[in-house]
């Protein structure tokens, strides 16, 4: 399938599947969605409410690593360990890695040199347990989340981070979310860009707590799930 890099509204890159016509960031901004859907309204309340020493985050849909990238950024310097399990059926070639250029504008606005991190990210092995710093561990998945094998009442928050429902219908079902629902510790929470309203009442069905919380720009709402 044919992949397209282009520029979005923040000067940030993302990816065009012209096939689908769909897009792996909003065009506003993939940065500034990243951090907004996923680092302040997922990682930032999960730490503030974490009790235990050690986060475990799941990432459905790594896709370009910038998500990835972002949280080992806000987390370099914590006393907290994270385990990051990211699962992606489709990686991305590595003329789009190298190409990418989140790496350089996140090391030039925030003083912290990362292009060695981006590029360990997508270049180390799948399937393995890899440490990026000494308190950040990474194991990427390359699987489909319906055949990857996860942990039961493990995982402390996850960023849903599929293509939507019109491009992915089948990533956005009840047997798809119960399987997260059982996948999380209690209090866990699932952050996700989608707020239509039939994933919210999936969400509901599925036994999650659904908050609908100020979307990114571009976007009127977002939706925070905790398992209750």
């Amino acid at each position: 399938m044919e992949r397209k890099i282009i520029i979005t509204e923040d000067g940030s890159h993302s990816i065009h599947i012209p096939e689908l016509n769909e897009n792996y960031h909003s065009t506003h901004g993939a940065i500034q969605e990243s951090l907004h859907v996923f680092i302040e309204a997922g990682l930032k309340k999960a730490l503030a409410e974490n009790l235990s020493s050690v986060l475990h985050i799941l990432e459905v849909g790594m896709g370009t690593g910038l998500n990835l990238l972002l949280s080992y950024i806000e987390t370099r310097e914590i006393a907290v360990s994270v385990n990051y399990t990211a699962i992606e059926a489709f990686p991305l070639e590595g003329e789009f890695i190298q190409k990418l250029n989140y790496a350089d504008l996140l090391s030039n606005s925030l003083q912290v040199p990362v292009k060695g991190i981006f590029e360990k990210i997508h270049s180390c092995s799948w399937e393995k347990e890899i440490e990026l710093s000494d308190n950040f561990n990474l194991k990427k998945l390359k699987s489909t989340l319906q055949t990857a094998d996860l942990k039961n009442e493990f995982y402390d928050l996850i960023y849903y981070d599929a293509f939507g429902p019109p491009v992915q219908p089948g990533m956005w079902t009840e047997d798809i979310f119960l399987r997260l629902y059982n996948s999380m510790a209690a209090g866990g929470a699932l952050v996700t860009y989608c707020a239509k309203g039939e994933v919210k009442r999936i969400l509901k069905r599925s036994g999650f707590d659904v908050e609908s919380l100020p979307g990114p720009p571009g976007k009127r709402e977002m939706v925070r799930a905790v398992k209750i």
